[in-house]
């Protein structure tokens, strides 16, 4: 069965299209400059085992970057299908589901109104998400389309962790709580890393740590999140590269005045010009790394700050799931930066890490156990891959759906 998973940005539409008895990858690509005036998009797609090919031309929405992509994956010479009959589902990443969707969800006319009327709790992706659904019900009408959601994962957390302390009727009107992302990431590595101790992850105490230009943290007990870094929206929590992360409340208003600034700039100031952009002019945790060792004191203040607050947060999950199994990093800074990995691990020895220094060294996107066989947590390494899930729930779902009719 061929699955097709999509990831629809406000001007970008990534695809990869797997073969699902094997879980390999037949195609990949971007459609890069959606619907950007006087500039044509970027189209970049590969072929297993085949080199990069780009091409650009003028896409104005959504609904014609995916017919590029249906052309490239079609296309006598570079394509790898020869019709769209042959993929059977589309799985689209979904950053929202509210409190309604706890998992993935065929999409009809009903469960797109719901998810329409989640647009407001992610104002910044949800728009594209759902442009990537409707433009795939126009061009593949027969295809079944999955929904698969950021923050189903942390539907499982206690009312502790999710309830802010406002009034209990902003909670209950406008559904203001902790809803964590990155959920379909911390949920692969978690049961991965389970996979590959041997263990079941029902009976771990595990904290998995996403570490990229947006970071989160979860704490997993009895094999679902208890807590998560990530709140109402992705500002909440570790620093970023541009998001500022935990901040007293009354900055906000304070900022406002200050600066004569409306909702929206101030949202904007705390999205897209804080965290690391903010302190340093740079976004990036390799620019971060040069400026520090070239001498620049705020690259390094930031850099401070990054693991510091990472720290704290695996500290106080290790403190309300009363100890700790496994520890895991991933994501582009988790998977491919060793002294950060070094640096929070030796601020948490006191735990009973034990580090093995040398299995941390160029590890590029390896599954590794980065910690001594002695040692009292196992600290791990498991490259998330968040598209090989939303394929899997896709292909479960079609499969349950094909079940079903046929008993029926």
């Amino acid at each position: 069965m061929l699955i097709l998973v999509l990831n629809s940005g406000s001007s970008s539409l990534k695809y990869k299209l797997y073969r699902m008895r094997t879980e390999t990858v037949m195609a990949v690509g971007v459609v890069e400059r959606i619907g950007i005036s006087n500039s044509n998009a970027v189209i970049t797609h590969q072929v297993e085992n085949s080199p990069k090919l780009k091409l650009e031309q003028k896409v104005n929405n959504h609904s014609e970057a995916l017919k590029a992509v249906l052309d490239f994956l079609t296309a006598p010479e570079k394509g790898v299908i020869k019709s769209l009959e042959e993929i059977k589902a589309v799985g689209h990443r979904v950053l929202h589901g509210g409190e309604i969707y706890a998992n993935a969800v065929i999409v009809g006319e009903k469960e797109l109104e719901i998810i329409e009327s989640l647009r407001n709790l992610g104002p910044l992706h949800m728009p594209a998400n759902i442009m990537g659904i409707r433009a795939c019900r126009e061009l593949m009408p027969h295809v079944p389309q999955i929904a698969v959601f950021d923050t189903a994962f942390h539907q499982t957390m206690p009312s502790q962790s999710f309830l802010y302390a406002l009034p209990y009727e902003y909670y209950e009107k406008y559904h203001i709580r902790r809803y964590g992302f990155h959920g379909t990431s911390h949920r692969y590595v978690s049961n991965r890393a389970a996979q590959i101790l041997e263990k079941n992850l029902a009976k771990l105490k595990m904290i998995t740590v996403h570490l990229g230009n947006g970071s989160s943290i979860a704490a997993i007990k009895d094999g679902k999140c208890y807590d998560t870094s990530m709140g109402f929206t992705p500002l909440e929590g570790l620093v970023m590269g541009t998001r500022s992360g935990d901040i007293d409340p009354a900055i906000v208003t304070f900022l406002q005045n200050a600066l004569n600034l409306n909702p929206n700039e101030m949202e904007s100031l705390l999205n897209k010009k804080s965290g690391f952009l903010g302190m340093t002019g740079y976004s990036d945790m390799r620019d971060i790394h040069k400026a520090r060792e070239s001498g620049d004191e705020r690259a390094q203040d930031v850099y401070n700050i990054f693991i510091h607050r990472i720290t704290k947060y695996i500290g106080s999950y290790y403190a309300v799931l009363g100890g700790l199994d496994v520890l895991v990093f991933t994501a582009g800074i988790g998977e491919n930066d060793a002294r950060a990995r070094a640096d929070v691990c030796k601020n948490l020895a006191h735990f009973g890490i034990i580090f093995d220094d040398k299995k941390n060294e160029g590890l590029q996107g390896k599954e590794e156990i980065i910690s001594k066989p002695r040692s009292k947590i196992t600290v791990m390494v498991v490259p998330t891959n968040e598209e090989l899930l939303i394929a899997r729930d896709a292909y479960e779902l079609v499969r349950v759906e094909a079940t079903a009719v046929g008993m029926g």
